[in-house]
């Protein structure tokens, strides 16, 4: 089968690689669509992946065209999103419920091959069944949503609390869509991408503005601000926004070597928490959920559709910032 290869950090290529074959548990799925974020680009520069070569993506749905021996909850001809998150269920931290921690964490598309690709092959725990209603094609938006579900796990969810969020890309955009059905007073959006701002704007943030230095109307802060950029600058901004009893969540992905700056006696006296959010942790269906009510229209998520020949350029335009979510279509 063709996939997309990350050969060595810097060098990706479309090579023809060995068909998956299922073990008793496990499934093939024929890829219908797979998403690039910023963990590809992490992966690109030499981090995440343990080794190389790999093939990407870990964001990806599609059709099931063959199960293992002992599958019996899914079925070839199902229409799946594919949850890439694998947890060893044995280590310190699964054991108390932490399986996005696990110490023997791996992951389709970033330690195992992923969805750039014809085919992958995927746990049948891991397959959340499509309902009819939603298109397979768009459902790789599902694995991000989930992401975001977790994130929204970390946070208080208090009625009328106010939200700042850094980042109007897709990961930014999610939380807003979440931050508003969680009861939001009101959602500001911060980004120096004005397309992207306009974006924001379209799906009915409350406000979307290049610096948050720009908003007025907010004396005492913020209740809620998210970090969706793991940019030094944004996260340095965003800690030095949260009201008093505020939350702040790092969520985008930040490089090794990034820092910020915090005020410990501000935490201290203000009772500021500040966390983070990794990953998946049994948020994947509760996203499947939400998605197949329509939470997100993908048309409007979904700005760009390369071919799988093509994913090298597909990553070159997500690295530059243009667009919204980008999907590779093999």
């Amino acid at each position: 089968m063709k996939a997309a290869v990350i050969v060595t950090p810097g060098q990706i290529a479309v090579q023809e690689v060995p068909d998956p074959t299922p073990g008793p548990r496990e499934v093939v799925v024929e890829v219908a669509s797979c998403g690039i974020c910023g963990t590809d680009l992490h992966i690109m520069d030499g981090e995440f992946a343990p080794a190389y070569p790999i093939v990407p993506g870990h964001e990806f749905a599609g059709r099931v065209v063959e199960v293992g021996a002992d599958v019996t909850d899914v079925s070839v001809g199902d229409q799946v999103a594919v949850d890439p998150s694998l947890y060893c269920g044995e280590c310190y931290q699964c054991k108390r419920a932490r399986g996005n921690l696990c110490e023997n964490w791996n992951a389709i598309g970033v330690t195992r091959p992923g969805g750039a690709a014809q085919y992958a092959l995927a746990p049948a725990a891991n397959c959340f069944r499509l309902p009819p209603s939603v298109n397979v094609a768009d459902a790789a938006l599902i694995e991000p949503l989930s992401c975001a579900v977790r994130g929204f796990d970390r946070l208080p969810r208090n009625l009328a609390d106010h939200y700042l969020i850094y980042g109007a890309g897709t990961m930014g955009l999610m939380m807003m869509e979440l931050a508003k059905r969680a009861g939001a007073a009101s959602v500001s959006m911060v980004d120096i991408n004005p397309s992207r701002l306009a974006t924001a704007r379209l799906l009915g943030c409350t406000h979307a503005v290049e610096s948050a230095s720009s908003l007025d109307g907010f004396p005492r802060g913020w209740d809620v601000v998210i970090d969706c950029t793991g940019v030094e600058a944004a996260i340095t901004d965003g800690l030095g926004r949260v009201g008093k009893a505020g939350t702040f969540l790092q969520f985008g992905v930040a490089s090794y070597g990034a820092r910020a700056t915090i005020e410990p006696y501000k935490i201290y006296n203000q009772e500021i928490t500040i966390t983070g959010s990794m990953a998946v942790l049994q948020s994947f269906d509760r996203a499947g959920e939400l998605f197949a009510t329509g939470i997100l229209p993908p048309d409007v998520f979904i700005s760009h559709r390369y071919k799988l020949d093509d994913y090298a350029a597909a990553m070159t335009q997500f690295r530059e910032g243009v667009g919204r979510k980008i999907a590779v279509v093999p």
